[in-house]
């Protein structure tokens, strides 16, 4: 059962009521993602992530979209509307639910304590409105104001303490607001992509707690604040892509329900994903923090199937109460091998998180694998008329892996 727990980590990539795109996705896609994280040292909660991306234009009419994540124990879904007020308006009406979403894992100093840590289910919906403010310019910018409301449920697990209390069932309120400037598709690693950023998001919960062993509290109301400045872009001679970003955010009465936390790197794991290669998932729990990192891939053949990647992250981490440690300033490195055609991107990579916390002193490793299937090019390949005289099976599988 645990590790069907980790494959919830995150159906959230860009969809639905917890991480959703500041505007509707007007391209049709069907996508298959995975990502997995694995420590060398330590027994961490399962880091990873499994699930269908799944997005329609032209859904029943020309201005309805349907956009769906699936994942194992979990649907996020959402029905946007285009033209919804003014021509420039859209609406989307959302709706999630089902099992481990509201999971909690307790890490503290590097060491992942199970006796602390609890289940979470549940579901709600959303209602959203994404207003473009410059219709006809090459770089949008869009508003987003967002409503969500959803009613989660805790329970202890086998490894959860007798004497430790879970929180009480709730009702969670939220309200998103938001400007985008720019964009990026919800791909890994996309070619060419800019964004520059703000949010604010106020949590509110039917009532407040206090849980585990005495010693720590649900807030009522939490509010967030953040922003993110984004760029990827590959060079047109040379091929090399690179992707710089930095983010930051601060928070009022954040509790380990709502705080920042940082960590790992599964770069569609959320919209706003604060990875620290070498790091557990989530290891750093903030109630503000700074992250800069930058990626970099060097192709080594000319079609830029086989590349090698570079990846480093350093982040600032003001500590919640309760889940502080020693030295504010956490670092990670990797690197891996990158493949890429039009249907497959495929990574697999190795981090060291040089300032990570662990039973000898400080550096932690670990190796990662993520990989993105694209299902519309892959049919494309499957169904193409082949030319007589050839074993259409066998090309037709070649065409989809090598396409």
């Amino acid at each position: 059962m645990r590790n069907w727990r980790g494959l919830v980590l995150a159906v959230i990539a860009l969809c639905g009521s917890a991480d959703a795109l500041a505007q509707i996705d007007p391209v049709r896609r069907e996508l298959i993602q995975i990502g997995y994280n694995a420590a060398f040292e330590g027994h961490p909660p399962l880091s990873a992530y499994a699930f269908y991306y799944y997005n329609r234009p032209e859904f029943l009419c020309t201005n309805i979209t349907l956009r769906l994540a699936v994942a194992p124990t979990y649907l996020d879904s959402e029905l946007g509307i285009d033209h919804f007020l003014t021509p420039n308006t859209s609406l989307g009406i959302g709706a999630a639910g089902g099992g481990y979403y509201d999971s909690y894992y307790e890490i503290r100093r590097g060491k992942y304590l199970p006796e602390e840590s609890y289940d979470g289910f549940g579901g709600g919906g959303s209602l959203s409105l994404y207003h473009l403010f410059d219709p006809g310019k090459m770089v949008p910018l869009y508003g987003v104001l967002r409503g969500t409301a959803r009613y989660a449920i805790y329970d202890d697990t086998s490894d959860t303490a007798q004497n430790f209390k879970i929180p009480e069932d709730m009702g969670i309120f939220s309200v998103r607001t938001g400007l985008r400037f720019g964009g990026r598709e919800p791909t890994l690693f996309p070619d060419l992509a800019m964004e520059l950023s703000i949010w604010y998001e106020g949590q509110f919960r039917t009532k407040s707690d206090v849980y585990g062993f005495g010693d720590r509290e649900i807030q009522s109301q939490s509010h967030l604040f953040w922003g993110e400045a984004f760029l990827a872009y590959t060079f047109p001679e040379l091929k090399h892509s690179f992707a710089i970003n930095l983010t930051a955010g601060t928070s009022i009465e954040a509790d380990r329900l709502s705080a920042y936390r940082l960590g790992g790197f599964l770069p569609m794991s959320a919209e706003f994903p604060l990875s620290l290669p070498g790091y557990y998932y989530q290891e750093l729990t903030a109630r503000r923090f700074a992250l800069a990192a930058g990626n970099y891939i060097l192709p080594l053949d000319h079609n830029r199937r086989w590349n090698l990647t570079a990846t480093a992250a350093t982040a600032t981490v003001d500590y919640l109460p309760g889940l502080e440690q020693p030295g504010s300033w956490n670092s990670g490195v990797g690197g891996g091998f990158f493949y890429t055609s039009a249907t497959w991107r495929v990574m697999v990579g190795y981090g060291y998180g040089i300032d990570a916390i662990r039973s000898g002193g400080r550096g932690a490793q670990s190796i990662g694998f993520l990989l993105q299937f694209d299902l519309t090019p892959a049919k494309q390949a499957f169904f193409k008329p082949q030319p007589s005289g050839s074993w259409p099976g066998f090309r037709r599988i070649l065409g989809v892996f090598g396409s």
